[in-house]
C-alpha cells in the first residue's frame, strides 16, 4: 500500500487541511442549472448590427461555453484547491525532548545573608552568590521544566514547573534573605518539591536542594522527607553552601564566625542524597558551587532525542497562482479575438 501511495505522489502530496472545501467545485454549474437567467424586458439599446453580435456570442461567447469559459472553470478549481490547502510532507526531524522535571529549592534563613563570598572582585552575601550561579545553571536547562521553592522557617512554591526559564529566574532574582523565615525546614522544602514534582507525568523527577544551615524548623524530618523523595521517583542532590568558618580572634576574644562548617549538617545532607540517589556537595566558595552546578548539568542530561516527525509544508500558493494565471487569459484572450474581428464578421 505505501509503495502504492509513493508512486502516486503520496510523498509530494500529504493531503489537504480543508478538504471539505473542495464541496465547492460544482457551486457555478448549480448556479447557472438552477438560477433562473437574467433577462431585461427590452433592449436598452439597439444597433443594426446587434443579429451580428448575437450570432457572435452563440458561437463562442462566455455563456455557450467558449474558450473564456474553459479557462475560468479551470480558475475556478484551482482556487478549490487552493481554498483546502495541499500540504507536502517535508523532510523528517528529530526534535529534542525534555528529559527532566527540575525543581530548584534555595535555602532563604537568616545565615544566607553573612557576606563570605567573592563575585567578580566584590564581597558578597551567600545568596546574592547563589542567585548568580543558579542564573547562569538555568541557561543551561534549555528544554527542562524548570521550578522554584523557597525555604526559610516555611517552604513555599514560588514559581511552578514550567519551560519559562525567565519566569523562574525573575522569581529567584526578587527572593530576598528571610523572605520564608529566619530558620531552616529542610525536610518541609524536600516534601513540598516531592508534592510538585509527582503531580506530573513519570519520569526523571529531580530536586537540587541548596542550604547553609542544620534543619531546625517544620513538621517533617529530613530523613523522613527523603524516603518519601525516594517512595515518589524523585532523586535529590545537595548542596551544602558556605565558608569554611572557624574563629576570629578580636581584641583576645575567640568569636565563633556563623558561616562556619559547625552550622551546617553535611551528614544529614549526605544520607538524603544517599537514600534518594542523589549526589551531596559541598561549596566553599562561588567558584566550587559554579563547579557543583556544572557537574549536576552533566550528570543530569538537558535533552534526548524525540520521536521523528515530518513537518507539512503549505503548498497553496502554488495552485493560488495559477488561477489567477487562468482567470487573466479568460479575460484577455476573448477581447483579443473580438479586436481582430473585421467589420464584415470574419477574422
Amino acid at each position: 500500500m505505501s509503495a502504492w501511495w509513493s508512486a502516486l505522489g503520496g510523498d509530494w502530496l500529504a493531503g489537504f487541511a480543508w478538504p471539505w472545501l473542495l464541496l465547492a467545485l460544482p457551486l457555478p454549474w448549480l448556479a447557472r442549472r438552477l438560477l433562473p437567467a437574467a433577462r431585461s424586458a427590452s433592449a436598452a439599446l439597439r444597433v443594426p448590427y446587434g443579429a451580428r453580435l448575437d450570432a457572435i456570442a452563440g458561437r463562442g461567447g462566455l455563456a455557450r461555453g467558449g474558450h473564456a469559459a474553459w479557462w475560468l472553470w479551470l480558475a475556478w478549481l484551482l482556487l478549490c484547491l487552493a481554498a483546502a490547502r495541499p500540504q507536502q510532507l517535508g523532510e523528517a526531524v528529530q526534535p529534542p525532548q525534555s528529559g527532566r522535571d527540575l525543581m530548584l529549592a534555595v535555602d532563604l534563613s537568616g545565615s544566607m545573608g553573612e557576606e563570605d563570598m567573592t563575585l567578580g572582585n566584590t564581597v558578597v552575601d551567600r545568596l546574592t552568590a547563589a542567585k548568580a550561579v543558579i542564573a547562569d545553571f538555568l541557561d543551561r536547562r534549555q528544554g527542562d521544566r524548570v521550578g522554584l521553592l523557597v525555604f526559610g522557617q516555611q517552604a513555599y512554591a514560588l514559581a511552578p514547573l514550567t519551560l519559562d526559564r525567565e519566569s523562574v529566574r525573575q522569581q529567584l532574582r526578587d527572593s530576598v534573605v528571610g523572605l520564608a523565615g529566619r530558620e531552616t525546614a529542610i525536610g518541609d522544602a524536600i516534601g513540598l518539591a516531592v508534592k510538585r514534582l509527582r503531580a506530573q507525568p513519570a519520569g526523571q523527577r529531580v530536586l537540587i536542594l541548596l542550604t547553609d544551615g542544620v534543619s531546625n524548623a517544620g513538621q517533617l524530618e529530613p530523613v523522613k522527607a527523603a524516603e518519601l523523595a525516594r517512595d515518589n521517583g524523585v532523586r535529590v542532590h545537595t548542596i551544602a553552601f558556605g565558608g569554611e568558618g572557624g574563629d576570629v580572634s578580636v581584641f583576645g576574644f575567640r568569636l565563633p564566625v556563623p558561616g562556619g562548617d559547625d552550622s551546617m549538617d553535611e551528614a544529614t545532607l549526605k544520607r538524603i542524597a544517599d537514600i534518594t540517589g542523589g549526589r551531596a556537595f559541598r561549596a566553599r566558595d562561588t567558584a566550587e558551587l559554579a563547579g557543583i552546578y556544572a557537574e549536576i548539568n552533566r550528570l543530569e542530561p538537558v535533552q534526548r532525542p524525540g520521536e521523528r516527525v515530518q513537518p507539512r509544508l503549505e503548498r497553496y500558493p502554488w495552485p493560488l497562482g495559477a488561477a489567477l494565471m487562468c482567470a487573466l487569459l479568460g479575460y484577455v484572450l476573448p477581447r483579443g479575438m473580438r479586436l481582430r474581428l473585421k467589420p464584415g464578421g470574419a477574422a
